[in-house]
């Protein structure tokens, strides 16, 4: 880098998965970097989010497993489960992870400060835990988001987030979880699968709100044949605590319920609160988001946001790819930005959920002539010993090119396939494209490739007269 009159070409503030990829990228350019982060190196995504959550989801499955077990000639003896323990791994392989994340940053030549950073101006700013201010050309903020508690509700103090649910002592007995986004969904999974009695109460009518409609309505149905409670058009007003230590949610609609839990799941807010963005004139938007232009850049040409502060798409891999490309841009002379247009995605639910492109309801909107094709199925693994599982799998295809603008998918292993499957989409695949590749027997995910018939034409979707639903055949 050329010389400069700052202390750093780059200063990051934020350790998480966007922040790190950026800081390390830059400093292997040549920049001068220094990264500020007051908790752990990993962000929500490594400590307690993505990571931790999915071990979690591992350990949850275990009694179906024993069930299955049995239909294929295995005696499976008296099991037990040890909270405490899987809680003790978690925390061992997070903090190896922690290491890790560091150690690389260090490799990479990036000065790191265990502080809080807050902005003191366009090219300042100043490490809380060493009280000292210091000067940059750049900074880069990736402090990502927090999650939100309705502090208006009377009792809100005696509830849980998704951060504490790694923490917990002991297992309840049951929990009540508010919201149904994917958080609260995964977790749903997880406390039911350990045991746990569990019910989601939700404002709305239906699960993961900006999901395909067909896709969600499967999952819920199949969750509730697992064991998951629903309680929907629904919210709490306030929650009490007994003498006994349960916890009392009084509802607007379905009076009482009496839970050991109560986990709030409603949503994530930026985490801008006491950033000082203001003393470089960043204005955030109402929920404390910061606008940014598609290199990533701030009303403030010197200062940068990527991640779930931005609140552009709220996912790990995500920033990884907007802290890339804002290296690349900046230091290594490699100009692009990310399309947030087409990104493959996962729901760690039970079933798992698969994701890529256009909803159904997105579709009929954009294209006057769509094929759905769509089916449901019970895998071998499931029908075999005879469990009551379905998959679902569906492809929205535009009629009139052929190419394929929705993927979604649920059952086992589904977040494994749509990585492969995201590809393929994000290539412009069409329908022909996926017909004329050889089918992988026997694999559930052979149905991308053999289904022929569309379950539903819809043809000039501004006059549904015209819409044929030719309908659908479960394989059995």
């Amino acid at each position: 880098m050329s010389e400069t009159k700052y202390d750093y070409d780059l200063f990051v503030i934020g350790g998480g998965s966007g922040g790190v990829r950026a800081a390390r990228i830059a400093s292997q350019y040549g920049a001068k970097v220094a990264l500020a982060e007051e908790y752990r190196y990993g962000g929500t995504c490594v400590i307690r989010g993505c990571v931790p959550k999915k071990l979690l989801v591992y350990a949850s499955h275990f009694p179906e497993v024993f069930e299955e077990a049995r239909g294929f000639g295995w005696s499976v003896g008296e099991t037990s489960f040890d909270w405490a323990s899987l809680i003790a791994h978690k925390d061992h392989e997070i903090d190896r992870l922690d290491d890790i994340y560091r150690t690389n940053l260090e490799k990479a030549g990036v000065e790191l400060h265990r502080s809080r950073a807050v902005v003191e101006g366009p090219h300042t700013v100043r490490l809380l835990a060493e009280d000292r201010t210091i000067t940059t050309e750049r900074i880069l903020v990736a402090t990502g988001a927090t999650p939100v508690i309705d502090t208006k509700i009377p009792g809100h103090e005696h509830v849980i987030t998704s951060n504490e649910a790694f923490h917990l002592d002991a297992l309840p007995q049951s929990v009540l979880i508010a919201g149904a986004g994917y958080i609260a969904i995964e977790f749903a999974g997880i406390f039911n699968g350990l045991g746990v009695d569990t019910t989601v109460i939700y404002r709305r009518s239906n699960i993961l709100r900006g999901f395909d409609d067909d896709l969600r309505s499967h999952l819920r149905d199949e969750m509730v044949k697992k064991g998951v409670k629903f309680v929907f058009d629904d919210v709490i007003t306030s929650i009490t605590k007994r003498d006994d230590g349960k916890l009392v949610s009084a509802t607007t609609a379905s009076g009482d319920i009496v839970t050991d839990q109560i986990m709030f799941a409603i949503g994530r807010a930026p985490n801008t609160k006491g950033l000082g963005l203001e003393a470089a004139g960043i204005e955030t938007d109402p929920i404390g988001a910061i606008p940014v232009s598609d290199d990533s850049q701030t009303s403030c040409p010197s200062i940068y946001a990527v991640g779930d502060v931005t609140n552009r798409a709220n996912l790990t891999p995500v920033a990884i790819r907007e802290g890339h490309a804002f290296a690349d841009s900046t230091y290594g002379g490699k100009p692009w930005t990310v399309d947030h247009s087409l990104i493959p995605t996962a729901v760690f639910s039970q079933p798992e959920l698969g994701t890529i492109g256009l909803t159904e309801e997105q579709a009929r909107a954009k294209f006057p002539n769509m094929d759905c094709y769509m089916t449901r199925f019970r895998a071998m693994k499931h029908a075999f010993p005879g469990r009551d599982e379905y998959m679902m799998m569906k492809i929205l295809v535009d009629a009139d090119t052929g190419k394929v603008v929705g993927v979604h998918l649920a059952g086992e292993g589904m977040g494994e396939v749509i990585q492969a499957v995201g590809i393929a989409v994000a290539m412009g695949a069409t329908k022909a494209d996926f017909d004329r590749t050889i089918a992988v027997h026997p694999t559930a995910a052979e149905e991308l490739v053999t289904m022929r018939v569309p379950a539903m034409k819809i043809r000039e979707a501004d006059h549904p007269d015209n819409m044929l639903d030719i309908g659908l055949t479960p394989r059995a």
